[in-house]
């Protein structure tokens, strides 16, 4: 008030002339009764597209990962090319790299939108109140502010181009055909009985209007204070331009800038629940602890076959063990043992619902969020040892030479010998001395030579036929007494842990591919692990950075996963390495669930599905169900209606891996972000991995993090990035940068 120099006899008419401002959206209250212009300075930020075609700055999204499925093997880093370059500053706001924004020429080049043509795509809005329409090959449509109607961020819409200019094409958006957001976090707002929500991402149209009291009551009467962080979740949404969304309160947080706060907020935003419902768990408990004998009944005892789990120290379930021991003839006998998970989950129950819906688990940097209830997670479908437990066991004989020669798969039950950890396999076979001893993993030293020799050949070979070995190393946050996080590094890179976690890795990519064999062979519907090859695009994009140094890369190369593995493999070879690692890996399409076989190009297998995760993923269950049906000699239904729910189940797997690699992703950005605080103004010697229009993306070792250094803090003068995305440089001064140099920065 003091800076409107208003009379205190009019304060309290002035105030409820901003709070209606704020109400209708041209103000935003802030705490203690102050006001900002929405859309200012603080409030707008440009997207990436947006940023671009302006020419300006802009916050960037991290690429989603590859998923690129199967093993990785790590690329040691390579010694950066130094630069004589004095500190530039960086946020210490931990943002990763994304893929570079390119314009080189491509076998897939974005056609012109002309006049009159309609399309379909996502709407990515501005702060300021425009927006952009991604449309799949085509260039980024600019959406007018009057041209949104009833539109908010995320919506995938149907628009029409309405005209070109000299930044590109323009369009109206005629009709919504899925909205994007339901659940949105955002700063309370309460003047009287009036409330309201103003969103954190400023790019969702907003206040949120809480329009009953009902919507304006959090659950339990916690209805929030002034300022807290709410979750809502939108109930109506605008249809046209001058109209705000409604909604409802789900979840009343606290304070905003509290670390605890802050998590719960990725959590709910994303509609993870950490608690199942009532139903679900008394569904579970309602098993006895241990196996009832009626149970076992049908199943073939192998309780005699000594096996162990083999996971990492902190594993929180456990629903594989294996074992391997040499034939008479030379060769080898696998068994691969899963959690018999599908005989708890039944279709229909209220765990089987509330799974599908979850997808997968969710592993946090300090917690778990389990598929299913810990009744069965953690107890009754864990593989404990010295306990009976229900199982599917996939037997493989081989011959000496790896090659397969007989495979089974029966509905079994067995007792665990031993919990065994990778660290203490890793120490028993001699290929680390970091780890304590385990006395139980040394009582087995002979059986696992025997699975390790397997697994290495089984390696070789997979490498032989052209599996891709990529490893881009895993962040780690430390915690202090109080679970605090204190710092952030490389998940460890010893190389005898590795081939102690590989023996794993190999057997379980082994049982998976036998499972899908098995079930293609005898045309049983399921859901498979695809992954399709390289998009040709980005490819384009890694040949120029392997042009720039010197790196032999052929188009065709690609098309073959034999021919790119040889290339994955001559890139680790190279002093930049892990910049064209990152650069291929980019250039992946991600893995993902259908129900239909197409074969996966990443592990150049012809039939992949999960197996071997059943309590952690969805997808495994469902395959579990069908293998059970083949094995009692019943077929699956192949009815429409029975394909139509596997491919639901398939698209809503895919998602839901999605969304939990994007809560794993933003909590561990917001640990590295609160660890970085504390590096305030030190500095740091980095790779740069990636250009975009704002600046240069620079990978520090340790801390862990990925830093935004914007071309504005680099000097006076601006940079401008060349056509291939790989070099920026200053015009006049004729300063530049390029992908893969060093460069220090220091935090801000």
């Amino acid at each position: 008030m003091e800076r409107f120099a208003v009379e205190a006899s009019l304060r309290p008419g002035f105030l409820r002339l901003l709070d209606s401002l704020a109400f209708e959206g041209i103000l935003v209250a802030k705490s203690g009764d102050r006001f900002s212009m929405r859309g200012g300075a603080r409030e707008a930020e440009e997207t990436p597209t947006a940023a671009r075609k302006a020419g300006k700055p802009s916050k960037v999204d991290r690429p989603a990962r590859s998923g690129v499925d199967g093993p990785e093997k790590a690329a040691e880093p390579a010694a950066p090319r130094t630069k004589s370059v004095k500190p530039v500053k960086a946020p210490f706001r931990e943002e990763a790299a994304p893929m570079p924004q390119f314009s080189v020429a491509g076998p897939a080049k974005p056609t012109q939108k002309r006049s009159g043509v309609e399309a379909e795509g996502t709407l990515t809005a501005n702060a300021r109140g425009f927006g952009f329409v991604a449309v799949p090959g085509e260039d980024d449509v600019f959406i007018p502010e009057e041209s949104l109607g009833g539109a908010m961020h995320g919506d995938r819409v149907r628009i029409l181009v309405t005209g070109r200019n000299s930044r590109g094409a323009e369009g109206v958006i005629t009709g919504i055909v899925a909205r994007g957001r339901i659940r949105v976090s955002g700063i309370l707002r309460r003047r009287g009985k009036s409330a309201w929500i103003e969103p954190d991402d400023t790019r969702i149209r907003g206040p949120i209007v809480l329009a009953t009291k009902m919507d304006a009551e959090g659950p339990e009467g916690n209805s929030g204070n002034d300022g807290d962080v709410c979750i809502v979740q939108i109930t109506r949404h605008p249809e046209l331009q001058n109209e705000n969304p409604e909604g409802k309160i789900l979840q009343v947080l606290g304070r905003p800038g509290v670390l605890s706060v802050e998590v719960q907020k990725i959590i709910g935003v994303a509609g993870l629940e950490e608690v199942h419902s009532d139903e679900a768990v008394a569904e579970a408990e309602a098993y006895c602890l241990e196996v009832p004998q009626a149970m076992l009944a049908g199943r073939e005892d192998l309780t005699h076959i000594p096996l162990p789990t083999i996971d990492p120290e902190d594993a929180r379930d456990h629903d594989d063990a294996v074992w391997v021991e040499r034939t008479p003839g030379g060769g080898y006998l696998a068994y691969i043992a899963i959690a018999d998970v599908s005989s708890y989950v039944t279709p229909g129950s209220k765990i089987d619902e509330e799974a599908k819906m979850r997808g997968c688990s969710v592993y946090l940097p300090d917690r778990a969020i389990p598929m299913l209830p810990r009744a069965l997670s953690s107890n009754l479908c864990s593989l404990l040892p010295d306990v009976v437990r229900l199982c599917l066991c996939v037997v493989v004989e081989l011959d000496g030479k790896g090659e397969i020669l007989k495979t089974r798969i029966t509905r079994g039950f067995m007792k665990s010998q031993a919990k065994l950890t990778y660290g203490g396999v890793a120490r028993a076979l001699g290929f680390t001395e970091e780890p304590p001893r385990d006395p139980k993993a040394e009582a087995m030293i002979d059986g696992l030579k025997v699975a390790n020799e397997l697994s290495r050949m089984l390696r070789g070979r997979r490498m032989k036929r052209g599996a891709l070995d990529f490893d881009l190393p895993e962040a780690k946050i430390l915690w202090n007494e109080d679970k605090e996080p204190v710092h952030v590094v490389k998940r460890s890179q010893d190389p005898g842990m590795k081939k102690a976690y590989q023996l794993i890795e190999e057997l379980m990519l082994l049982g998976n591919e036998v499972v899908a064999t098995w079930l293609v062979e005898k045309n049983i519907p399921s859901i498979f692990r695809v992954h399709l090859p390289p998009d040709e695009t980005k490819l384009a994009r890694l040949a120029a950075m392997c042009k720039i140094l010197g790196v032999e890369f052929d188009l065709e190369d690609t098309k073959e996963p034999r021919k790119l593995a040889a290339l994955v493999k001559r890139f680790g070879e190279h002093e930049n390495a892990t910049v064209l690692h990152m650069l291929l890996l980019r250039s992946m399409k991600q893995a993902t669930y259908e129900a239909e076989n197409r074969g996966h190009f990443g592990l150049a297998s012809t039939a992949y599905l999960h197996f071997t995760s059943p309590i952690r993923r969805y997808p495994d269950l469902v395959v579990h169900r069908a293998v059970h049906k083949v094995v009692l000699g019943q077929r699956p239904s192949t009815s429409e209606e029975a394909l139509e729910e596997l491919r639901e189940s398939a698209l809503l797997a895919s998602q839901a891996e999605r969304k939990a690699m994007e809560v794993e992703r933003d909590i561990m950005d917001l640990y590295r972000c609160v660890i970085m605080k504390q590096h305030l103004g030190e500095t740091f010697t980095g790779l740069i991995t990636a250009l975009v229009g704002s600046g240069a993306f620079v990978a520090i070792d340790e801390p862990f993090v990925d830093v935004l250094v914007r071309f504005d803090a680099m000097g006076q003068e601006p940079f401008e990035l060349s056509d291939d995305g790989l070099r920026a440089t200053a015009p006049r001064s004729g300063d530049s940068i390029a992908i893969g140099d060093a460069m220090m920065v220091q935090i801000m």
